[in-house]
């Protein structure tokens, strides 16, 4: 039926918006009171991120699946999640990266290169799927919570498979945290390198700072550092991981058109723009409050979408490869560290 005369229809962004409201709304609510219980806890170790998955879930399950936020779930998981990333580029400087030295930034490159292809391989080894094995990998070897949403947006693994690596890496990453401080003396490490082991190896960001902190200032400095080399290496590694995942593709199905992760060249962009000195303070500080709040919605909008009955499918063997590729890291940042002291 035609719309009444004199009565003007809807513009089409006005109707985009409206769909995309509800679920972007209950998102960012859930992403925000992950922040907040994270910020009344005074527990530093609680990720959000994972906090707004777990609200997520438990929402889904008790009210299923609801069409009306499925627009603006979608729009968290993939646009929201992009921009997050790319705002993330703020929060590194060339200079930072620099000052580690080359022996350091050819460790960060070295856990890297290796932790991610050593876990797929091992995955295949215990019968993990290869899209959950590169999540679990992801996240081991770059910067946990967000590596693997990130790689996620390459790989194009299901819902479950993103759900089960951030509950993996989070384990193995907390776990990391409370033994690294005491391996320290026995390990034979000083301050300093105690700080770029733990840098090199933990899984999260907070859970690297957390540790490398615990062996007091100059191992807090150090272990910061190593770990924002590690984040700095996101974009390479996507780049890379999607040449990867085209090219098995075309081995597999013939020739395929290669997934681009555009928004790893916008990180770049701004790690490039932020080591100029043009970016004002203020502008970085409200990165630091937008990416975490980002992150935690486009997760949130994750968990809203999962379904339980698919994760418990997925077994224990995801479980033990985590704790396989966390001991693998370790000991390779160990010896490199060693090799480099």
């Amino acid at each position: 039926m035609a719309a009444p005369s004199g009565a003007a229809a809807p513009a089409p962004l006005l109707l985009r918006l409206r769909s995309l409201a509800p679920g972007l709304a209950i998102a960012f609510v859930i992403a925000e009171i992950a922040i907040l219980l994270r910020a009344q806890s005074g527990i530093a170790a609680l990720n959000p991120v994972v906090v707004a998955l777990v609200i997520g879930i438990a929402i889904r399950t008790a009210i299923g699946a609801r069409p009306a936020l499925t627009p603006g779930i979608a729009y968290a998981v993939r646009p929201v999640l992009r921009a997050a990333i790319v705002l993330l580029g703020l929060q590194v400087t060339l200079t930072q990266l620099i000052g580690l030295g080359p022996g350091a930034l050819a460790l960060a490159v070295a856990v890297v290169a290796l932790t991610l292809p050593v876990t797929v391989w091992l995955g295949g080894v215990l019968g993990v799927d290869r899209q959950l094995s590169t999540l679990i990998g992801t996240g081991t070897a770059i910067c946990g919570a967000s590596a693997i949403v990130a790689a996620n947006q390459v790989i194009r693994g299901r819902g479950e498979d993103v759900t089960y690596a951030l509950a993996v890496i989070t384990l193995c990453g907390t776990a990391a945290m409370l033994i690294f401080p005491g391996l320290a003396a026995p390990l034979g490490l000083d301050a300093v390198d105690y700080g770029l082991w733990a840098g090199a190896a933990v899984h999260e960001v907070v859970q690297a700072v957390g540790a490398a902190a615990a062996g007091g200032e100059a191992a807090s400095q150090s272990g910061t550092v190593m770990k924002l080399a590690r984040v700095f290496l996101l974009a390479p590694a996507l780049l890379a991981l999607g040449w990867w995942v085209a090219r098995s593709a075309h081995t597999e199905q013939g020739a395929v058109k290669a997934p681009v992760p555009w928004f790893a060249f916008g990180f770049l962009a701004l790690v490039a723009l932020g080591s100029t000195g043009l970016v004002p303070r203020e502008a970085v500080d409200a990165s630091r409050v937008l990416v975490p709040l980002m992150l935690a919605a486009s997760v949130a909008a994750l968990g809203l979408s999962t379904d339980l009955r698919a994760l418990s499918a997925r077994g224990v063997r995801p479980l033990a490869l985590g704790v396989l590729s966390s001991v693998f890291i370790a000991t390779l940042a160990w010896a490199g560290v060693k090799m480099i002291g």
